[in-house]
């Protein structure tokens, strides 16, 4: 009986978790992003995804867990991209040479590694979701706002500043520069955006960039009045756009705004294309699927398998394997913490530029900008706008901002591919 005991104690993870409390932390992580995901709604659709995938990679024996590549001196000689496993010990050939992760079939690594390694090195670190969320991404966005009122979208090319400063100060903090650059790129906002650059520059960072990446999307209904409160005075705040617009109007009318939304995304690839060509995996697809949206009826199921089915599909895997490459060996330790701090500064910083272009501009134009405008020139679009437009109706509920907010938020968009293509560019 005893025995029998002993078999269903080892059968569960009870004793693991026992010897190893600090899976409890990973399990409170993973509660606290389902509470925010569930309960307040912060970003559900990723939150949910990510915060399940933690959960479930931290359960020892369930093999869920996504193991990263590393370089590795073993018995005096020198290894890349080798898989080191929970227990300690790499996995290795039939004559006991470590795997070159990137030399391995994909059958092997579902047969040997599990599941979530299969997706992960399939889906993932091929770099091929991120750029299909994006085409997701531009099937569902209108430039309508900012084409109307293009001067605005400066604000969300401001906003990136954010990135480039963390950069330097992670890079005098011990960072290298391209880990320096996967960490400046959450300034921008963008959880496939980040994603992919990691990819690039960092893939050893990808789990932390990516949970803070998203955490901090989804909590811009925090931030964002955060830093708000902090720069901006009441007066500032009450600047109606729409008085500014009828004391100064613009000069220039659109007359055939179709044909301007189906020039713009070929334009802009074309661009991006011929001055930052690391740029174009990003920007195409989501020019591409912008596209599609501004075409009509001739591509409408094009489209529609895009912003739905594809788009969905691809949120859920993304999802799932982002949360679990958050393991206990990957998480907890002094440069994941690092991550988080300097991710925040990142974020909060985009938004700080972006209210401090505002202001300079209010400083020598007639037509005066609410910096709430410039507030919104991050990537987390629509969310950033509606908690701006929120923050403005409660000073005065006449004065929605919200057009005007999209103008710079969907710049942002483009504005943190275009950044994630430069920092490639320079690093890689």
């Amino acid at each position: 009986m005893q025995e029998i005991l002993n078999n269903l104690w080892n059968m569960t993870a009870l004793s693991d978790i026992g010897a190893q409390p600090t899976f409890l932390i990973m399990y409170l992580l993973a509660f606290v992003l389902l509470y925010l995901g569930i309960v307040k709604k912060y970003e559900p659709l990723l939150l949910i995804p990510i915060a399940f995938g933690v959960l479930i990679a931290n359960f020892p024996g369930g093999e869920m867990g996504v193991y990263g590549a590393v370089n590795a001196t073993i018995n005096g000689v020198d290894y890349e991209n080798v898989i080191k496993l929970s227990d300690g010990s790499f996995w290795v050939d039939a004559n006991g040479i470590p795997y070159n992760i990137y030399h391995v079939g994909l059958p092997q690594i579902a047969h040997d590694l599990g599941l979530m390694n299969y997706l992960y090195y399939a889906l993932i670190k091929s770099g091929l979701l991120p750029p299909i969320i994006f085409m997701g991404v531009g099937a569902l966005t209108d430039f309508g706002p900012m084409l109307r009122n293009l001067k605005l979208s400066i604000f969300g090319a401001a906003a990136q500043m954010g990135i480039f400063t963390v950069l330097l100060v992670a890079i005098l903090a011990g960072f290298t520069p391209k880990e320096a650059g996967s960490l400046g790129i959450i300034g921008g906002a963008d959880g496939p955006t980040a994603i992919y650059t990691t990819i690039k520059l960092a893939p050893h960072m990808l789990g932390p960039i990516a949970i803070a990446a998203y955490s901090y999307m989804a909590l811009v209904p925090v931030i964002i009045p955060l830093v708000v409160r902090c720069l901006c005075t009441r007066k500032e705040l009450t600047i109606n756009m729409k008085e500014q617009d009828k004391l100064y109007p613009n000069k220039t009318e659109i007359k055939n705004m179709r044909a301007l939304k189906i020039i713009f995304p070929i334009a802009v690839t074309t661009i991006v294309a011929i001055f930052v060509p690391s740029a174009v995996s990003l920007i195409g697809m989501l020019m591409f699927g912008n596209l599609l949206k501004e075409i009509g009826s001739d591509t409408f199921r094009l489209f529609d398998a895009a912003s739905n089915g594809i788009m969905n599909a691809a949120t859920i895997f993304l999802g799932l394997c982002v949360g679990a490459t958050m393991t206990v060996d990957a998480f907890l330790n002094i440069q994941t913490l690092g991550i988080v701090a300097g991710g925040f500064c990142a974020f909060a910083l985009s938004i700080a530029s972006g209210i401090c272009m505002v202001k300079i501009w209010n400083l020598f134009a007639k037509k005066k900008i609410n910096p709430l405008i410039g507030a919104t020139g991050l990537s987390a679009v629509p969310m950033a706008s509606r908690v701006c437009n929120e923050i403005s109706t409660k000073y005065d509920p006449k004065n929605h901002v919200l057009n005007y907010c999209m103008a710079s938020n969907i710049s942002g968009v483009i504005g943190s591919a275009v950044a994630a293509g430069v920092l490639i560019s320079f690093l890689s």
